[in-house]
C-alpha cells in the first residue's frame, strides 16, 4: 500500500486520498463520514443509520429509484454501511463511468430529499430490522454486553439504536443531524483504481471543492472511567443454543499496546484480528480451540477485536455444544487464561500468529474496493491512512514479552464483562 498513493486537503477541509491501481479498468469511490453511533446521545441512538437509509431516497437530481437504475445500467455496484465510529458509501465502477459515483455521492452529500412519508416509512423498516436482529441470540447478548461494559461512553448502544428512540425520532432530528455531519470537513473521499492522480484530483475538485464547510462536530467527552470490577450480565430467550462471551476493555487503535493485542487474540483465540475488514474463522491450532472445541465443550470458540478510535473491546466467545453447561464451558475458558498467565505464548506461536495476521491483512486488500476500505477505515479510525500502511512492519516488531505483558494488563478479571446467553428452555 506504499505506492502510489497521494493524500490532500481540499480547502473546505475534504480529506482526499488517492491510490492509482492499473490492474483493471475499474475504480472505487468510497466516502467516509466520521460519524457513527459514537456520536449518539440518548434520545437519539441509531440515527447515524437511520440517515444512511435516507441518503437512498434521492436528490432533485437524482431521483429514489433512479440511482440504482443509473449505477446498474453502467455496469457497477454500490452499498454503504454505520459503525461505531464512521458511515460509509462507495461506488465501483468502471473506469470510464466513475464520474456519475462522484457526482451523486457530492449531491447527496448537501441536497438529500427528506420528506417526512419516507422517513415513516423508513421507520417501519429500520424497527422491522431491529426486531429480525433481536431474533439472534448473539445480538440480545452483545447489545446487553456492550451497555453493561459501557455506562457512559456512547459505544454502550448497538448502532441499530434502542427501540425506544427509533420509535420516537423525528424527521427534524434526521435533518438537523444529517446538515450537521454531512459536510467536507467531516468527510474522507478515498479512489482506488485505474486513474491518473492528477486528472482524478481534478475531478474530485470540481465536484466537491464547492460545497461549503460545515460547524465541526463535537468531541466525545464522556470517557468510560476504569473499571473497578467484573460485571456479570445474563440474557434469557428463545432457542436452544447457549452461548458465553467474556469482554474486556482494551486500547483504540492508535495506542501502542494495539498490536501486541492483535496478536495475542491471533494466538491464543485464532479470531479476526483486523476486525470486520480482514475476517478471520476458526483456527484449529489456537489454544482455544484446544480447550474448548477439541473436548467437545464448545461447538465453536473464536476472538473478536475490532480497531476503533476510542477503548473497546476485545472479545473471546464460544458456543456452548448440546449437553454442556455454561457453568462447564466457563470454567475451561478461565482455566485456560490461567494456563495463559503460567505458560505465556511462546515464540513459535507468536510466529504463526503472525504469518496468520498478515494473510489477513493481504487478504482484505486483495481487491480494489478492499484496498479503499482499508485506506479509508485507517483515516476515519486513526487519521492516518499510514495506520494500515505500517501495520504489518508494527506487527513484525512484537515481542513474546510485549504479548505476555498485555495478557496481564488487560486480561484481568477486573476488567471484563461475562455474558450468558441461556435459552429459556433451560430456565427452570
Amino acid at each position: 500500500m506504499k505506492n502510489n498513493i497521494t493524500k490532500t486537503h481540499l480547502d473546505n477541509g475534504l480529506t482526499v486520498v488517492l491510490k492509482e491501481m492499473h490492474h483493471a479498468p475499474v475504480i472505487s469511490f468510497m466516502v467516509w463520514y466520521r460519524v457513527g453511533s459514537r456520536n449518539e446521545k440518548p434520545g437519539i441512538t441509531g440515527i447515524s443509520h437511520w440517515v444512511e437509509h435516507m441518503m437512498f431516497k434521492g436528490t432533485p437530481t437524482f431521483a429514489d429509484g433512479h440511482l440504482d437504475r443509473l449505477v446498474s445500467r453502467e455496469g457497477g455496484y454500490w452499498n454503504a454501511f454505520t459503525w461505531l465510529d464512521y458511515t460509509t458509501y462507495y461506488e465501483t465502477m468502471p473506469a470510464n463511468q466513475i464520474d456519475l459515483a462522484l457526482h451523486l455521492e457530492a449531491d447527496r452529500m448537501t441536497n438529500l430529499f427528506m420528506e417526512t412519508a419516507d422517513v415513516e416509512a423508513e421507520r417501519d423498516v429500520i424497527l422491522s430490522e431491529r426486531g429480525m436482529y433481536e431474533n439472534d441470540p448473539r445480538f440480545r447478548l452483545n447489545e446487553e454486553l456492550a451497555s453493561t461494559a459501557f455506562r457512559v461512553h456512547p459505544y454502550h448502544h448497538e448502532v441499530i439504536g434502542d427501540t425506544a428512540d427509533l420509535q420516537t425520532m423525528t424527521r427534524a432530528d434526521l435533518y438537523n443531524f444529517y446538515r450537521r455531519h454531512y459536510a467536507p470537513n467531516n468527510a474522507v473521499v478515498i479512489v482506488v483504481g485505474d486513474f491518473e492522480t492528477e486528472s482524478m484530483l481534478a475531478r474530485v475538485e470540481h465536484f466537491f471543492a464547492a460545497i461549503p464547510a460545515g460547524e465541526n462536530g463535537a468531541a466525545i467527552t464522556r470517557q468510560e472511567p476504569p473499571q473497578k470490577g467484573e460485571k456479570r450480565v445474563t440474557v434469557n430467550g428463545p432457542g436452544e443454543t447457549a452461548y458465553l462471551t467474556f469482554a474486556y476493555r482494551v486500547p483504540g487503535a492508535i495506542h501502542p499496546d494495539y498490536y501486541a493485542l492483535v496478536l495475542l487474540n491471533a494466538a491464543f483465540a485464532g479470531g479476526s484480528s483486523l476486525g470486520s475488514l480482514a475476517g478471520g474463522g476458526a483456527n484449529r491450532s489456537s489454544r482455544l480451540y484446544k480447550a474448548l472445541v477439541e473436548p467437545g465443550m464448545a461447538a465453536s470458540a473464536h476472538g473478536n477485536m475490532g480497531p476503533t478510535v476510542d477503548p473497546f473491546l476485545y472479545t473471546l466467545n464460544a458456543v456452548v455444544r448440546a449437553g454442556r453447561t455454561l457453568a462447564e464451558v466457563e470454567t475451561a475458558l478461565e482455566t485456560e487464561l490461567v494456563r495463559l498467565a503460567a505458560e505465556p505464548i511462546t515464540q513459535q506461536e507468536l510466529n504463526k500468529a503472525l504469518k496468520r495476521a498478515k494473510a489477513q491483512f493481504v487478504m482484505a486488500g486483495e481487491s480494489i474496493t478492499g484496498q479503499a476500505q482499508l485506506l479509508g477505515a485507517a483515516e476515519a479510525t486513526a487519521g492516518d491512512y499510514g495506520w494500515y500502511d505500517s501495520i504489518l512492519d508494527a506487527l513484525s516488531k512484537v515481542t513474546v514479552e510485549d504479548i505476555e505483558r498485555v495478557a496481564k494488563t488487560y486480561l484481568r478479571k477486573q476488567n471484563r464483562t461475562v455474558g450468558w446467553y441461556e435459552p429459556d428452555t433451560a430456565v427452570v
